[in-house]
């Protein structure tokens, strides 16, 4: 069973390109996964200038790609499902390099705004009465 699913951050703005002859598109960003740590330990990391998240490459094909580059920042808070999907290349250098990316299956955006600001848009969202909720 390969499922991974991953609440975090995105560290920077998601990269959008498109695969060449078939016009597919696929976006990758990186994911501040914090880790579970004790108060005290997150300190001490910190204190030491140890990183306290982990860092995952995510992918994401199709139209799904699109909608990430179109409405996710760097800092945006997701959830991501998806599986792992490891690789390895030959680089320039004639070492082999081995890459960990999870393919994303599903993105959550769970913090919505304005892409250019961090304005949270909150049009056709209206508050209710408890008088009009049926349960």
């Amino acid at each position: 069973m390969n499922n991974v699913t991953l609440t975090g951050r995105l560290t920077r703005d998601p990269e959008l390109r498109y695969i060449p002859n078939t016009g597919t598109p696929v976006t990758t960003f990186t994911l501040a996964v914090n880790k579970d740590l004790s108060r005290e330990k997150k300190e001490e990391l910190e204190s030491r200038n140890q990183p306290t998240a982990d860092f995952i490459r995510i992918v994401v094909w199709n139209k799904q790609a699109e909608n990430c580059a179109n409405y996710l920042v760097k800092g945006r808070l997701v959830g991501i499902q998806g599986r792992i999907q490891t690789g390895s290349y030959d680089a320039n250098d004639g070492t082999k390099r081995y890459t960990f990316d999870v393919v994303a299956s599903q993105v959550e955006f769970l913090e919505f705004g304005n892409k250019d600001n961090d304005d949270y848009d909150m049009s056709g969202f209206h508050p209710v009465d408890n008088d009009d909720i049926p349960f």
